[in-house]
């Protein structure tokens, strides 16, 4: 069965300090160059609701109430991208599912996104992702913060980047 999602061939799947699996940069990789794209099935939020206990998180958020996850269990590892979240992210979006390279990227980085740059969603966890600039807690509402939305610009979600456009008309 073909991958539902696409890693560039200049990355691979290894074990993470981060968290469980993380994707690495096994050659250089250039600025604004796609290292992923995220697959699965369009599914809602009730939808996904059903699917997270038996799965659990493997999807991205594509719009208010819709994502992109794998709906059984032999999708699971096909869709997975394994860009764990970093609160000093070198991957960002193109679109609502492509994820490219923020600034060139040495072989052998560990290639991570913000979960800002894709989640409107209510929750807060602990992060663990060890960076010297971590916000120790992230919020599926981080999105709405000004320096994250100044450091990203360029690199959020097409349904964020809207979002935050429209947020400045109103401000």
């Amino acid at each position: 069965m073909n991958p539902l999602s696409y890693h560039s061939p200049k990355t691979a799947v290894r074990p993470s300090p981060i968290h469980g699996r993380g994707l690495f940069a096994t050659t250089d990789i250039a600025k604004d160059e796609i290292v992923g794209v995220k697959g699965g099935h369009i599914v809602t939020r009730e939808q996904l609701e059903e699917i997270t206990p038996q799965l659990g998180p493997v999807e991205i958020q594509i719009d208010d109430d819709l994502f992109i996850a794998p709906v059984a269990n032999d999708e699971r590892e096909g869709s997975m991208l394994y860009s764990n979240h970093s609160c000093d992210a070198n991957l960002g979006i193109r679109g609502e599912i492509t994820f490219v390279a923020m600034r060139d990227i040495p072989a052998g980085e560990e290639l991570t996104h913000d979960w800002a740059t894709t989640d409107d969603d209510n929750y807060s966890v602990k992060c663990k992702c060890g960076a010297a600039n971590c916000r120790g807690t992230l919020t599926g509402k981080d999105w709405q913060r000004p320096e994250l939305q100044k450091r990203y610009s360029g690199y959020f979600s097409t349904y964020l980047a809207k979002k935050i456009a429209r947020m400045s008309k109103r401000g």
